[in-house]
């Protein structure tokens, strides 16, 4: 991922505690966590911090010391800035374990929401999937499972309901990461009653301001945004190029927070989740959550910063 300038402005008020705050040992971070906005989960009322933390790739990690030690102080900066929302999945290789084994390792499992998928076909292999996933998770229960990529969708929206009235799962959703698959998501949701629906949107992939995030703030359903910054590819276009002064506006410190702000201002998403294997860019993502964010005119600006 190319190095994001302005990342940090006052390195030494990075580790600063706040005051009062319990933080785990290792990475500090630099403002209270109480800080991060927070958004209501609309079928329940529960609030969810704005920033979560994607796993795809960054967490396919073999579980020995050597590679779990640099990841250890990305969940430890993740819990110490306030973030809960940890999206993972089956497919995303040995995801699962670590994310499991590193909340054990720094004894937050209490304090993650877990989210996982299905994405088997038929019944039976998405409940030995399912239970596989808490089994790597070290998990009793899933606060959220997702349809992937709406792979078998009724079925195995059937068995997350299943799993749900069990109390093993707390909220159910579908997924998908292209913008040629939200007619899809549409259709599903028009006929599905769910929880959570997560797709990709950024300022370089827009296509769900048309429908499918006004459909979701009309219906109340929570909204999960993947692919912030196109696999690195917006932040590759304003590589080496200085922070415009007007970010101060919105109180962001690096090209990434813009990217993330833009995103949030839209009120229909509920949380946003990029995938980072470096804690200060944890730290940076998670001061995205905190601030002013732009009104229409400074949203337009960053896209044409962008262009």
């Amino acid at each position: 991922m190319p190095s994001r300038r302005h990342f940090l402005q006052g390195s030494a008020a990075l580790m600063t505690l706040a005051a009062g705050s319990q933080l785990l040992p290792g990475f500090a971070f630099a403002a209270n966590p109480a800080a991060v906005l927070q958004r209501k989960i609309p079928s329940s009322g529960e609030s969810l911090p704005v920033i979560g933390l994607g796993t795809s790739q960054t967490f396919n990690a073999s579980l020995d010391n050597a590679s779990l030690n640099p990841l250890d102080e990305v969940m430890r900066a993740f819990i110490n800035g306030g973030g809960t929302l940890i999206d993972t999945a089956p497919s995303y290789g040995s995801a699962e374990a670590v994310t499991g084994e590193l909340l054990k390792r720094t004894r937050t499992q209490g304090k993650a929401f877990l989210a996982s998928k299905l994405s088997s076909t038929g019944r039976e292999r998405g409940l030995a999937q399912f239970e596989a996933s808490l089994e790597a998770l070290q998990a009793d229960r899933m606060d959220l499972l997702q349809v992937h990529n709406l792979q078998d969708t009724t079925t195995q929206l059937a068995l997350a309901r299943e799993l749900r009235e069990q109390g093993k799962v707390r909220y159910i959703g579908i997924t998908h990461y292209i913008e040629s698959a939200h007619d899809d998501l549409l259709a599903v949701l028009a006929k599905e009653k769910v929880d959570f629906v997560q797709f990709n949107y950024s300022v370089g992939e827009r296509n769900a301001e048309k429908r499918l995030l006004p459909y979701c703030h009309d219906n109340g359903i929570a909204t999960l945004i993947n692919r912030p910054f196109q696999r690195a590819q917006l932040l590759s276009r304003v590589k080496g190029k200085p922070l415009p002064e007007w970010a101060t506006e919105i109180d962001a410190t690096s090209w990434a927070q813009l990217l993330l702000k833009f995103i949030l201002a839209d009120e229909a998403v509920t949380a946003v989740i990029p995938a980072t294997s470096n804690p200060r860019y944890v730290i940076d993502n998670l001061k995205a959550g905190q601030g002013r964010l732009p009104d229409a005119a400074q949203r337009e600006r960053i896209v044409q910063a962008f262009s």
